[in-house]
């Protein structure tokens, strides 16, 4: 039960009651930053130990059962914008349900659980601005629904039909939409950061009155690009927020075995970055902390860490089996004593703001939408042949439209073995 006790550490974290924090006290001018004409100098050696170093406390609103445990928030939420937020949230536990059954049916190739994360998911979107641009990992589907990439998008996305905006290009669970801001999900652990860097540089030189909001895995930051991208938005100060979902897992590795420091917020320091550590299955409290964060970001164009404590209670992927490396106990602890859903319904109900009818036709009313969209996407057709030659140039290259017409060639010529009636023929 090694893992389960690591797990309560971080439990433990997120129920420090201090107010918000960052992890340094300095100014961030640039008269103040180390540098060796300012050193100063000891005649004592000393052998600094960070494991004596207080942990960083995690910020927190709600307790795990939805008792309100503060009042003086900067930034307060309109009682009904939260219960949009829940919806939203059991939005993402009907589509994690319904398709990572379809999956297991073959119905769908591949799909990545949200369990356990829905309330950062939903919490940060709420706080950012339309105009924000969002680079994701692969686990914020609250994050798309709430920005406006809707149910049916995502069902579409998943069968890679006709609809689907990637035209079928992309592994399902992998988004993307320009109208809303949102950059395409690439595979690839980590890529997305130094990604948000530059386009944050961006924003900073246009002067647009936005940020950068870049999330990824307690996983991807023991990848190279976190290094880069970190100490790029740090030098070139751009306004960019990065965002960390430490859920404990990075795939079957714990984080004993990832890191010895004090998670991730504390390389911030290093980096000469602010940063906020908060309890991740807390909604408000995540929505608070990422509002603090974006108008740090935005007013003094200078990029943040928030680190949210929070727990993959799902399998890594369709792809994963989590019960070969972790006890279904530790599962079930995190299911009945912090499950970011139910403590807002809790919250909500205490506030006379929901009640139990209401969410009995909440969860019929969303399993309904999800196989009629699930429906709808199987039943579209497939992107056209074409789609494999176009959107990468401008102009399509002599040796692509040979490509592209040998293809053409061999259909026709073996058209017995190819069952093409599926894809959606161009005009």
């Amino acid at each position: 039960m090694r893992a389960l006790r690591r797990f309560r550490l971080n439990v433990l974290w997120s129920t420090r009651r201090r107010p918000l924090s960052t992890t340094t006290n300095f100014s961030l001018s640039k008269n103040n930053l180390p540098s060796l004409a300012e050193a100063k100098y000891v005649t004592e050696l000393l052998n600094h130990d960070p494991s004596q170093d207080p942990i960083i406390p995690s910020y927190r609103v709600l307790d795990e059962l939805g008792n309100l445990l503060t009042t003086k928030q900067e930034y307060h939420l309109d009682p009904h914008a939260v219960v949009e937020m829940y919806k939203t949230m059991a939005e993402v536990e009907a589509i994690d349900h319904i398709f990572m059954q379809s999956q297991r049916h073959g119905r769908i190739s591949f799909y990545m659980q949200n369990s356990g994360e829905e309330g950062l998911q939903v919490g940060s979107a709420a706080a950012l601005s339309e105009r924000d641009h969002i680079f994701s990992q692969y686990r914020e589907l609250g994050v798309f629904l709430w920005r406006g990439f809707d149910m049916q998008q995502v069902a579409h996305q998943c069968f890679s039909n006709v609809h689907d905006l990637g035209k079928g290009r992309q592994m399902p669970m992998h988004f993307g939409s320009h109208k809303l801001n949102m950059y395409t999900i690439s595979s690839p652990l980590a890529t997305q950061l130094p990604q948000a860097s530059g386009v944050a540089y961006v924003l900073k030189r246009r002067r647009e009155n936005a940020c950068v909001a870049c999330y990824f895995g307690d996983g991807a930051a023991s990848e190279g690009d976190f290094h880069a991208a970190l100490n790029f938005a740090a030098t070139l100060e751009c306004p960019v927020i990065f965002f960390c979902r430490n859920n404990g897992w990075a795939i079957s590795t714990p984080t004993d075995e990832q890191y010895r420091g004090d998670g991730i917020l504390s390389r911030a320091a290093g980096y000469g970055m602010r940063g906020i550590r908060v309890d991740g299955n807390d909604m408000l409290a995540v929505f608070e902390a990422t509002k603090a964060a974006r108008n740090y970001a935005v007013t003094q164009s200078r990029p943040i860490i928030i680190e949210a404590m929070t727990y993959r209670r799902g399998h890594h992927s369709s792809s994963d089996d989590s019960n070969s490396y972790r006890e279904t106990e530790e599962l079930q602890w995190w299911r009945d004593n912090n499950d970011p859903v139910s403590r807002v319904r809790r919250y909500l109900e205490s506030q006379q703001l929901w009640d139990s009818d209401q969410e009995a036709d909440l969860r019929q009313s969303m399993k309904k939408k999800v196989k009629k969209c699930m429906s709808s996407a199987e039943r579209a057709q497939k992107p056209p042949v074409e789609a494999l030659f176009t959107d990468v140039y401008a102009e399509m290259p002599k040796r692509l439209e040979e490509q592209q017409q040998d293809l053409k060639r061999h259909l026709k010529k073996y058209a017995s073995n190819y069952d093409t009636k599926d894809f959606h023929v161009s005009p």
